[in-house]
């Protein structure tokens, strides 16, 4: 099954370090970053899991929550949790999925058989509050993640949601972003951005941010 940008999020019920959950109802209103992990035990894990707990504040200011998976038990989740808090100097407060069978990382498409058929590459799913896959990465097992990066995506798509523009390269939260192409008619534009823009094509105009 490949899933895309737009399709809902398939659903699913699973054990957890937190419990048993329905994914669905565990994500409720909240936006939430669904990311696989190869194995527990494993150095770059440590550090993905160390780091993502740290970002717990981070991720409640934009409303929402982590999902972790790997295909270990809860047991071995349990016990890496504790290596995870003591070696990155943290608490880890966010569920880690267990899943021995590979069926929910399979639901989702994270295990690649030309890459490893026994472990999941490193998948992430950004979903928003429609439960609805904004955005996926896939990074192969042996390179970690920027998490600072997937905060910065969910800056974007919540910008973007509520503001007639798109986020150029490199963009950070509080910097210009660009006029959309199909936006037109200068009353409009005028209306909808105040602070006035910069053209320097016609497609390519830009603004400060509208909600700064």
């Amino acid at each position: 099954m490949s899933l895309l940008i737009g399709d809902v999020a398939p659903d699913f019920e699973a054990e957890t370090t937190q419990g048993p959950i329905r994914f669905h109802e565990w994500a409720g209103d909240d936006w939430v970053v669904f990311f696989s992990h190869p194995a527990d035990f494993t150095p770059v894990c440590t550090t993905e899991l160390g780091y993502t707990a740290k970002l717990k504040d981070e991720f409640a200011k934009r409303g929402a929550k982590a999902l972790v998976i790997s295909v270990d038990s809860v047991e071995d989740h349990k016990s890496w949790i504790k290596d995870i808090e003591e070696t990155q100097h943290t608490s880890v407060q966010f569920p880690i999925i267990a899943d021995p069978k590979r069926e929910v990382a399979t639901l989702y498409n994270m295990i690649h058989p030309n890459a490893d058929p026994k472990v999941t590459v490193r998948a992430v799913y950004v979903i928003d509050p429609n439960k609805k896959i904004r955005a996926s990465i896939i990074y192969p097992p042996s390179a970690g993640r920027n998490f600072d990066e997937i905060l910065r995506l969910i800056d974007s798509l919540q910008l973007t949601d509520g503001y007639k523009v798109a986020t150029p390269v490199n963009w950070q939260d509080g910097e210009d972003v660009i006029i959309v192409p199909s936006l037109t008619d200068p009353e409009e534009i005028k209306k909808l951005f105040p602070k006035g823009y910069k053209e320097v094509k016609p497609y390519l105009r830009y603004t400060p941010q509208p909600n700064k």
